[in-house]
């Protein structure tokens, strides 16, 4: 009964809570925090001060995606995005064939998955290019009737698998610069080349929770009619028209790569379609606007991810959860699950595997290693016990990014659409295949 009134767990239980009966998740987190804190015995002013102090590390990604949500308007404005939807709406025709929606449908799931992968390593953007590639689709995945949690699911298993599993771009911070230095620094050498192979059936569980979500929302669902903020205004799809928006993507894209900069990425290809004429300098502010006004939510939600997480990293009790739990024990298959699901707890609230790894790893190395745990198989337990909150946490990235693009019309809740379908389709194949990888390496 002690766990649960564990701060984390306790914070972590009213966050998952508000956020289920609908309250704003901002709010919730905020609410989860002042738990935390108080729970910790911090003051309320500690609790706030602490709070405070880990709002600026969040300002960044919230200002990239204000950013971004002009940059998509832009484009739109820009005719492309109708013209692309244009043409898919009539090659489909007046009343289509079912073969042919279904081929439609196929290739628009292929294209998601395809560009989620590929931006964690081939052109390592991370969720940059959700809110420019989705919006522009949703026109015709509502005549698709494409379920939208379908598309979460696998713009959320792009968006983390790779980076699992695979040693580059994205993946290679992971295992190479997160879990493998983390390790060594709590006792635990492993070499560089066994990572990726400690992680291979937990990012299995991964594409099985894939497959299931392919089964589970292959049906048609209803969407109304929206309009886009920014196509009211779209200008006529030109030459110029074109030669600007692949100059400002090409220029956009480049930049970030360059620079290591969403912000500068996404200023730079809104300023070249502004120069361009394709939004007019006397309706620039107006498209700016509009693009704030899509992606705001998304960005206070990242910004108050990470005061909870430092208030949780200054209450200092995530090393008194872990001890709590797995003090007494001495099996290791009931040592493995334990462990996962602290993961879990411990992940959910923050956000981050990435950030998580640290933290995790001094914990869990000292215990693993007493139990007789292989070091592929303590690799394996901390990187999936990691990643477990990464999909099905309402303040991730992972979930976020998804749900900022199927959201632009406003038809897709960050927590019924997103969120609870990733947790249960990526989440518990997670913990299962963890928990195995645990046992058999």
């Amino acid at each position: 009964m002690s766990t649960f009134l564990n701060p984390v767990v306790l914070s972590v239980l009213v966050l998952m809570g508000l956020s289920l009966a609908r309250l704003n998740v901002v709010l919730a987190l905020l609410c989860a925090a002042l738990v935390a804190g108080l729970a910790s015995h911090l003051t309320l002013a500690q609790t706030l001060d602490a709070f405070s102090g880990g709002l600026g590390d969040g300002a960044n990604i919230a200002l990239s995606y204000a950013l971004l949500g002009a940059f998509a308007v832009a484009i739109a404005r820009s005719g492309m995005t109708e013209w692309l939807a244009g043409r898919i709406i009539r090659r489909l025709g007046g009343h289509p064939a079912p073969g042919q929606l279904r081929r439609v449908r196929n290739l628009i799931i292929i294209v998601l998955l395809v560009a989620a992968i590929s931006s964690q390593n081939i052109v390592p953007i991370h969720i940059a290019f959700i809110p420019i590639l989705v919006p522009p689709l949703l026109g015709v995945m509502s005549r698709l009737r494409l379920d939208r949690r379908l598309a979460a699911c696998v713009l959320t298993f792009g968006l983390i698998t790779p980076y699992m599993v695979l040693p580059v771009g994205f993946g290679g911070i992971f295992l190479h610069i997160q879990l493998g230095p983390s390790l060594e620094r709590a006792g635990l050498s492993l070499p560089a080349d066994q990572l990726p192979i400690a992680m291979l059936i937990p990012g299995a569980g991964m594409v099985l929770g894939l497959l299931l979500a392919l089964l589970r929302y292959r049906k048609p669902r209803d969407y109304r009619p929206v309009e886009l903020p920014g196509e009211e205004q779209h200008a006529r799809l030109s030459r110029r028209n074109v030669i600007v928006a692949v100059v400002a993507l090409a220029s956009a894209l480049a930049l970030q790569l360059y620079a290591d900069s969403m912000i500068l990425g996404a200023l730079a290809g809104f300023l070249i379609f502004t120069a361009g004429g394709v939004v007019p300098w006397k309706e620039s502010q107006d498209a700016f606007t509009q693009g704030v006004k899509m992606m705001s939510l998304i960005g206070f939600i990242m910004i108050a991810a990470n005061g909870y997480a430092a208030v949780v990293e200054a209450g200092h009790q995530v090393p008194a959860l872990v001890a709590a739990v797995t003090g007494n024990l001495h099996s290791g298959p009931l040592a493995a699950a334990v462990l996962l699901l602290l993961g879990l707890f411990v992940t959910l609230g923050i956000g981050s595997s990435f950030s998580t790894i640290p933290i995790i790893t001094t914990l869990y190395v000292p215990l693993c290693v007493a139990l007789g745990f292989s070091p592929l198989a303590t690799a394996a337990l901390v990187g999936s016990a990691a990643a477990l909150g990464d999909a099905g946490s309402p303040a991730s990235d992972s979930t976020l990014g998804p749900t900022a693009g199927l959201n632009a019309d406003g038809q897709h809740d960050h927590i019924r659409d997103t969120v609870i379908p990733t947790f249960l389709h990526y989440n518990l194949p997670l913990l299962a295949a963890g928990w195995l990888a645990a046992m058999v390496l």
